[in-house]
């Protein structure tokens, strides 16, 4: 793949409060999703599409991120900024003006698409990711008119459409964008007490500019634990791995890490396994399990296990965040 002439930024300063208690010590976007952490698909498909510079906009717990990149994306270029307190979307991508110059792509830290990015690097317009949805009013929406956007809103509680804005969005000339960025900055204007992106955009589409909508199909969150788990089963579904355990029943679509150590137990479907995991004598189905985390004599279903977490001794359905430990031996009462 030729490398693109465009810099993709990417906002991940979010604290994930949907995700606590996993997200009070351990960043949205490390959380494991199939094989790997949600930031990881990002910066694969990123790649994969040619992009070789990526500005991460960082801000809760930034330092363990600026670790998972460097370690795992050694070849890619990529600068950090720093979004100090949560301020809206489109706060964290004016942060960026300094840092990104030329063509732009924004792709949002929170969700994995099945798209192919190529159409928004190769479009002569600018473009926004768009998809149908039941409920728009959870969601920047936009109406059209001859093939391009006349008009957006964030989350109207009467939208005209259903058609949602999902989280790719690219732009022919940066200036252009963050020229509008500075327009909503500096005017004080927010929604919902946040600098909102698709307010940005809003005033470029009513100066008159052209944004192509693109439909696309795959669209997966990964901002609480219902649609995570949704997410991971679509993932395992698409890559289908062929994992071994010790004296384990596998029942796929699984996960499992080389690192990880599984034995005695019965795993699946639809379970991902992280780094450094250890598992035995349990059952566990559609759920993930993060690095390092140990669980034994357990029977799990629908749960999300943090990292280096300990699960030791009961049957029952749990969500449990990074470093805890939940013990129901008997000694634990003596």
């Amino acid at each position: 793949m030729a490398k693109s002439e465009f810099t993709a930024v990417v906002p991940v300063a979010g604290a994930g409060t949907r995700l606590r208690p996993h997200t009070y010590t351990y960043p949205k976007v490390l959380l494991t999703v199939g094989d790997k952490p949600i930031i990881g698909h990002i910066l694969d498909d990123l790649q994969k599409a040619g992009i070789g510079r990526v500005c991460l906009v960082i801000g809760y717990l930034g330092g363990k991120i600026k670790e998972y990149v460097s370690a795992n994306y050694p070849g890619l270029h990529v600068t950090y900024v720093e979004q100090p307190e949560p301020r809206g979307l489109g706060h964290a991508i004016w942060l960026t003006r300094r840092s990104v110059g030329g063509p732009v792509l924004v792709m949002l830290g929170d969700t994995i698409l099945d798209a192919d990015i190529s159409k928004f690097l190769t479009s002569k317009d600018d473009c926004i990711a768009v998809k149908e949805v039941a409920d728009p009013r959870r969601f920047g929406v936009v109406e059209t008119r001859g093939g391009f956007i006349s008009a957006m809103a964030e989350k109207p509680e009467k939208p005209k459409t259903n058609l949602a804005i999902v989280g790719i969005y690219s732009f022919r000339s940066s200036q252009l964008l963050y020229n509008s960025l500075e327009k909503l900055v500096a005017s004080g204007r927010t929604t919902r007490g946040e600098v909102q992106f698709t307010d940005a955009l809003s005033l470029m589409v009513r100066s008159g500019h052209r944004i192509k909508p693109l439909p696309i199909d795959g669209w997966y969150d990964c901002g609480k634990p219902e649609t995570l788990l949704e997410t991971n089963r679509h993932i395992l579904d698409r890559k289908r791995f062929a994992p071994k355990a010790k004296n384990t029943q596998i029942i796929p679509p699984v996960y499992i890490s080389p690192t990880a150590k599984v034995e005695n137990s019965i795993v699946g479907p639809y379970v991902s396994i992280g780094d450094g995991a250890r598992i035995a004598s349990s059952i566990i189905s559609d759920s993930i399990v993060n690095e390092n985390a140990v669980i034994t004599d357990m029977n799990l279903t629908g749960s999300l296990v943090g990292p280096s977490a300990t699960v030791v001794g009961m049957k029952d359905r749990l969500n449990v965040g990074e470093n805890s430990e939940i013990r129901f031996d008997s000694s634990a009462c003596e």
